[in-house]
């Protein structure tokens, strides 16, 4: 399904539209999948369609800031009870210095890795594994995981819907 076909998909069943931001969020989280599905791309487009009108704001920043927690959440879980054996595997073992590297710059910035994991786009799966993996505690990192999630999931499809809100003033007042 390209990005066109998946946004008029979401207006056209806007009832799931939170629910979509929410897997979207999920898969963008979850330490490995997050390679195969462009999901913030896509709910960058959800924000631009937010611009038109078509769907409000409110439900895909809640479906994705609960997406965000739970795919996080889960890679956390992941690293947290088979991070030995993660070391060990594709695509992991392959670089064995970055992962080094990875843990080390873990250690040094702690929860606030957690947090800037949400923004930076190929650490965001791999933070919260390794977050898991390095023995983090629960309640700090699902604190911080929180904050983190709900400030990505409002700036994501709001830089979508600021930028369609621009290209329709640009349409609207530029026009030769």
């Amino acid at each position: 399904m390209d990005t066109s076909s998946f946004i008029e998909f979401i207006v056209a069943n806007r009832a799931l539209a939170p629910w979509l931001a929410g897997a979207l969020a999920a898969a963008e989280t979850i330490a490995f999948l997050s390679m195969f599905i462009p999901a913030t791309a896509l709910l960058m487009a959800v924000g631009a369609v937010v611009a038109t009108d078509a769907l409000p704001f409110a439900p895909i920043w809640i479906g994705a800031s609960v997406g965000a927690v739970l795919g996080s959440t889960a890679s956390y879980a992941f690293g947290r009870c088979f991070g030995a054996q993660l070391e060990r595997m594709w695509p992991l073992s392959r670089y064995p210095h970055r992962l080094a590297q990875t843990q080390a710059a873990f250690v040094r910035w702690g929860l606030f890795a957690i947090f800037l994991g949400h923004f930076i786009g190929p650490l965001r799966p791999v933070v919260f594994l390794f977050a898991g993996m390095s023995g983090t505690r629960f309640a700090p990192f699902i604190a911080v995981n929180v904050i983190g999630a709900a400030t990505w999931a409002f700036v994501i499809p709001k830089t979508g819907e600021l930028g369609g809100e621009l290209i329709a003033w640009f349409w609207t007042y530029m026009q030769f």
